[in-house]
């Protein structure tokens, strides 16, 4: 079957593109059979759409194909037989003998009608020349362990040879489910999946292994990867506009500046430059009025940088409190530039306790490292926390990286009772709310961002975004996800030479591309 020149697969159920866990993958295909789809006719197709992958970037070239011992070494065997029919010099190592395949497998095996060797290492070094052409279908969605032997070998002697590298579905060595390297992994110039992509795609490191990406349909279609997902696990797709489009604030001509929102910001003097970022990106994504609440000695800095904003002095602890009694507030962000004290935990549960949608950031996080619970306890879908790693290890030292990133998020939410911004490269965003057919809450992966954005203040900015978003009564999860999109679009605007008071400013520019689309 021939390959679809596609970087994702858009699924007509809802919002965003759907990412299947290897359990989820597994479900989809048993679904596919118990409809009348032959599995090998499955394998066949897959290995011939690496195989028509290979000849479109690589016409005529030599190409080594390595084969596993299970299914992904089945592919293999497939796309090498047919790379050999079309006239490519085909060299194909295997890592068991041909009669020791099983099932499929064997079939595939069956059918290559050229010499194979044995997957060694005197063979790898004589096969993997340097810049060969290497097709790893060693091992795919299934590997649970880290890669040793003549597995491992081959990895090596790939990198040493500079080969480029055609991975089957994953690069061998990559979780599937959690996009963590097992040990040691295939460095990828691309991969060629099926039906879906899979977390370990998207998510560090395992997106740098797998370069870039198609996705071949086979057979799957809407029935298969919905009967994946209520397979169990979380309800995972990619992060993008169809994802949250149809949330997204846009003034009409019946609008003012209390219909837009208005957001309050709790600032301090210590850190004022945060306050000042979120309150920026706030504005600028469209929030109409915005407070800044912060001591008095602060207030001057951020009149001074944007007097279309609104001042008001904290002196007092019950300053606060009376701010909060201002029903035109519609949302709070706290937390950011504060120090994680007794007096930003009480700025946090009073912020929490007015029932408002609230951003919780920086120090208002840390502040609770000791306490988690008591913050858990306010938790609500409308409540998003947004912690970089140093700041989920304090508040959930449990939920460790060997769990994945996208399962520690969606964990973290079931948890908290929040939504959750689990930052970095490969942002993760889980909501705490069970879909209605039972199906764990929703997570979206954020596809990139600009390495660039790894700059002070870019955080801040980021949980301006979702203040503005949430202060124009935009729901949580989907205010979050824009939000991390809008801030990596602005990393990628700005570019090299970024600083975090460059983002809000591309902010409208990206506004008005989504509007014309």
């Amino acid at each position: 079957m021939a390959a679809t020149s596609t970087t994702a697969k858009a699924d007509p159920s809802g919002p965003g593109d759907r990412v299947l866990t290897a359990a989820q993958m597994r479900a989809a295909e048993q679904h596919l059979f118990q409809h009348g789809v032959d599995s090998f006719a499955l394998m066949c197709g897959a290995g011939e759409a690496v195989a028509g992958h290979v000849a479109r970037h690589w016409p005529g070239r030599d190409v080594v194909v390595l084969c596993g011992p299970g299914n992904n070494g089945g592919d293999g065997f497939i796309a090498a037989e047919a790379l050999r029919r079309q006239g490519c010099g085909v060299t194909l190592l295997a890592l068991r003998p041909i009669e020791a395949y099983r099932g499929d497998a064997a079939r595939a095996a069956a059918g290559w009608q050229g010499q194979w060797l044995a997957l060694d290492a005197a063979n790898l070094e004589t096969a993997v020349q340097p810049n060969a052409l290497v097709v790893d279908a060693l091992f795919g969605i299934g590997l649970d362990r880290s890669l040793d032997g003549a597995a491992a070998a081959a990895v090596n002697r790939c990198r040493e040879a500079g080969a480029m590298v055609v991975a089957v579905d994953m690069p061998s060595g990559v979780s599937s489910d959690t996009g963590l390297v097992m040990g040691a992994a295939m460095l990828a110039r691309q991969t060629v999946t099926f039906g879906w992509l899979k977390p370990g795609h998207l998510l560090l490191p395992g997106r740098l292994h797998a370069g870039a990406l198609e996705v071949v349909p086979l057979a799957f279609d809407e029935a298969s990867g919905r009967a994946g997902q209520q397979a169990g696990g979380p309800d995972i797709r990619c992060n993008g506009p169809a994802s949250w489009i149809l949330c997204l604030p846009r003034p009409g001509a019946m609008d003012h500046k209390y219909s837009r929102g208005h957001a309050l910001v709790i600032g301090s003097a210590a850190m004022s430059g945060a306050g000042r970022l979120a309150a920026r990106a706030a504005r600028r994504i469209g929030a109409g009025m915005l407070t800044v609440a912060a001591p008095a000695e602060a207030l001057p800095l951020f009149m001074a940088d944007q007097p279309g904003l609104i001042a008001r002095p904290l002196g007092r602890p019950e300053d606060l409190v009376e701010i909060l009694l201002d029903s035109r507030i519609s949302a709070v962000l706290v937390g950011s530039g504060m120090t994680p004290d007794a007096g930003t935990r009480e700025a946090v549960l009073n912020a929490l306790a007015g029932g408002r949608p609230v951003v919780v950031d920086g120090g208002g996080l840390t502040a609770f490292a000791d306490r988690p619970q008591d913050l858990f306890v306010l938790g609500r879908p409308d409540v998003v926390l947004t912690p970089h790693e140093g700041e989920f290890a304090r508040l959930f030292p449990d939920l460790g990286p060997e769990l994945g990133k996208a399962a520690r998020a969606q964990q973290a939410a079931q948890r908290s009772g929040a939504t959750i911004v689990l930052k970095g490269s490969d942002t993760v965003i889980a909501c705490p709310i069970l879909r209605h057919d039972g199906v764990s809450g929703r997570v979206l992966v954020n596809r990139e961002a600009s390495p660039h954005l790894a700059t002070a203040g870019s955080g801040d900015v980021l949980a301006g975004l979702v203040l503005g978003l949430l202060a124009q009564r935009m729901p949580a999860f989907e205010a979050a996800a824009a939000a991390v999109w809008f801030h990596s679009e602005a990393g990628f605007a700005a570019g090299p030479g970024l600083i975090a008071e460059d983002l809000p400013e591309q902010i409208p520019g990206i506004r008005r591309l989504i509007a014309e689309v």
